[in-house]
């Protein structure tokens, strides 16, 4: 490990670090443009000069490694200076060419307040420019919906260049031309096809790019910053949300490595302005089969009047994608009370076990992706369904010694795939033994499987959730690591597991209620959240909805409960590896409308059957209680897994799987509405679904 002098103190490092990195770790910071963590090295700015004592001319801090030193004559530690004036001057020279065409926007520009250009000029700078002739002016690419250009302010340190090749893993950026001619451009223009590429926007360290949803609408100084989590997908992104007011204006991420680094989505950033569109926010009552506002008394009157002659096999009740686990929670204990076990969290129906928790996680974690070796994808298209699992995977591929297999149709995941086929039954030819992949999945150190939802949904999902399993069991199980992947695309999901928002002993499932309230045996359906089944087969029933927009289960309702967004309530979500993470609320929701735990309590009160929680810290107590899985925040959980019984393994279908998801901007209530997601959906529509 070597010693290094910095600033008369010897410090001593990790084999492989940077200067950079290592005057980071000592608490000396150093500036840069072009360098970040995250992203291939490229030495473009050269702010981040240093002192090696006995080198002729400074050195770039981010391209040369400690190992690459060398002690003096006396065998005395490399020395480094960062505070020298030879330093200082390096610096305020290469600022000074930073700024000989930079233009002098900044009071309009939307990086004011966070630019680091600015940051650095003040503080490294000189503070005067020697240059007079006229600037240069460069047009402005377009780039889609989502990204804002102003080339005129780049400084060209590639870093939106090397995220879309490296992260994001489509190359649609790239510099042309030399000295003052060189420019960053799309080539040919148009938006950029990633569900990523809003995060070159916190990348810029200047304003050439900035968001297009969010421009001129506000200063950092205004906004309130609240720390939550993400409810587009299950992968459970850590978010900051920026409010001013009672008006959400932006989101960005916020770093959790084992999560999502500092990455989130398209979707997850730009369809917070659906928050403000199609909103319910009072209670509405069916008369004449029309909707008019109600108020709360009228709706829990009404409610109570159609529960009261019923039984409790004749009521239902179905939980959406955005549900906080407390609210689920909440519901099924209401259910219990009227005597109910018909409820579901599973709107597409999927086969998931719920016996232990290994039966429905991602056991490797999305972190331990990072140490698989061989990857089987099942029925999933990871780009769409979690687009930071996908990139996760790409992080792995480029480390080198990954195979990903494919069964299912052909995607564009932005890294090399081995196409097995269409026809389901290769996982029994696999687990068999019969398919060639078996052999190379048991040689693997680290094999996983990753199961979709397009699988589990099927009218064979069954069959196909125990050949997988079983595949895992026997191949893919080794010490401390289990294959065994469940790749869910709810946020809701895991918890309503968790709690065990599923059918009771006889209960019904999703399809059944379906088909129970169609023929008139299920009499009354409580939709918390659901608006992504066909609610045409819940005509003959009385339906309650539950929710915060004026989607499909409002349309069908006979009493609309105005609930809260994921802004707008505290609640725990649990993501597709078990972790649980609390959500805060960042603004109220608007005007009549409540948290859902609230109104799931008042109406119980209403009904006879009253829930013993006073406020939210309640229901968690006794959440927890009845449920200690969920204690643990933020921390993953490792499972040992149980064998599965040795019943049949069932019949696989040979149709080939459908899509999950198929247009990755709209899948929820919330980006349904969203303008900017609308504006992306009409010019990327579905194009990551098909293969380059």
């Amino acid at each position: 490990m070597p010693i290094i002098n910095i600033n008369g103190n010897d410090y001593e490092f990790d084999n492989g670090l940077t200067l950079i990195q290592a005057c980071e770790q000592v608490g000396v910071e150093i500036p840069r443009f072009c360098y970040h963590e995250k992203l291939e090295i490229a030495g473009n700015c050269r702010m981040c000069l240093v002192e090696a004592v006995g080198m002729p001319k400074p050195v770039a801090s981010c391209a040369m490694g400690v190992n690459d030193l060398r002690p003096d004559r006396d065998g005395n530690p490399p020395k480094i200076r960062t505070d020298s004036e030879l330093v200082k001057k390096a610096r305020e020279g290469v600022m000074e060419f930073l700024l000989i065409n930079h233009p002098l926007d900044c009071p309009i520009c939307d990086q004011g307040g966070e630019c680091d250009l600015q940051d650095q000029a003040l503080y490294y700078g000189k503070g005067v420019s020697r240059y007079e002739h006229h600037k240069r002016a460069v047009e402005d690419k377009y780039m889609g919906p989502l990204i804002k250009t102003h080339m005129t302010r780049c400084i060209h340190c590639t870093r939106c260049v090397r995220f879309m090749e490296d992260v994001a893993g489509v190359p649609e950026l790239g510099a042309t031309g030399r000295g003052e001619g060189a420019e960053i451009t799309t080539y040919i223009e148009q938006a950029l096809h990633s569900e990523l590429s809003g995060n070159i926007v916190d990348l810029c360290p200047v304003g050439a790019l900035t968001s297009r949803p969010y421009a001129f609408a506000a200063r950092p100084w205004e906004l309130k910053k609240v720390e939550t989590i993400d409810v587009m997908d299950a992968v459970g992104s850590n978010i900051r949300v920026d409010v001013r007011g009672n008006a959400v204006l932006r989101v960005l991420p916020r770093l959790h490595e084992d999560v999502n680094e500092e990455w989130i989505s398209d979707k997850t950033r730009h369809a917070c302005d659906g928050l403000k569109i199609q909103r319910l926010d009072r209670p509405y009552l069916r008369e004449n089969g029309a909707l008019r506002p109600a108020s709360w008394d009228e709706a829990f009157a009404a409610i109570a009047e159609a529960v009261r002659p019923l039984k409790g096999n004749q009521i239902a009740a179905l939980a959406g994608n955005l549900v906080s686990t407390e609210a689920m929670f909440a519901l099924k204990e209401l259910m219990h009370n009227l005597g109910s076990v018909h409820y579901d969290c599973r709107q597409e129906g999927a086969y998931i076990p719920t016996a232990s928790r290994h039966d429905y996680l991602f056991n490797t974690t999305i972190a331990g992706i990072d140490r698989a070796d061989v990857i089987v994808l099942v029925g999933t298209n990871p780009r769409l369904e979690a687009a930071l699992v996908n990139a996760r995977i790409r992080k792995r591929y480029l480390a080198g010694g990954l195979r990903v297999v494919n069964i299912g149709n052909p995607h564009d995941l932005t890294y090399p795939v081995e196409e097995l086929g269409t026809n389901p039954q290769i996982l029994a030819d696999i687990l068999s033994g019969k398919h060639p992949i078996a052999e190379v999945i048991r040689a693997a150190k680290n094999p996983m499987i990753v199961v979709g939802m397009a699988a589990l949904s099927r009218a064979d999902g069954d069959a196909l959730y125990r050949h997988a399993r079983a595949i895992a069991d026997a191949m893919m199980v080794r010490d401390e690591w289990n294959g065994f992947n469940i790749l869910h695309n709810s946020a809701a999901r895991v918890g309503g597991l968790d709690v065990g928002f599923v059918p009771g002993v006889q209960g019904m499932g999703t399809a059944t209620i379906m088909d129970a309230a169609e023929s008139g045996a299920i009499k009354l359906v409580y939709l918390l959240g659901v608006d992504e089944i066909d609610m045409s087969c819940f005509a003959p029933a009385f339906v309650v909805y539950q929710g915060h927009h004026g989607d499909a289960g409002a349309a069908y309702a006979n009493v609309v409960l105005p609930g809260a967004a994921y802004t707008e309530q505290d609640g725990i979500y649990v993501n597709l590896e078990g972790r649980v993470q609390y959500a805060v609320r960042a603004v109220f929701p608007p005007n009549e409308a409540k948290e859902d735990w609230r109104i799931i309590r008042a109406l119980s009160e209403i009904v006879g059957h009253s829930l013993p929680y006073q406020s939210l810290n309640d229901v968690r107590e006794a959440m927890l209680r009845a449920h200690p899985q969920l204690q643990h925040e933020d921390r993953v959980q490792i499972h040992a897994p149980i064998a599965m019984t040795k019943a049949s393994l069932g019949a696989i279908h040979s149709v080939p799987f459908a899509e999950a998801i198929t247009n990755f901007y709209m899948t929820d209530p919330i980006s349904r509405v969203s303008k900017t997601m609308a504006a992306c959906t009409r010019e990327v529509g579905t194009s990551q679904n098909k293969v380059a």
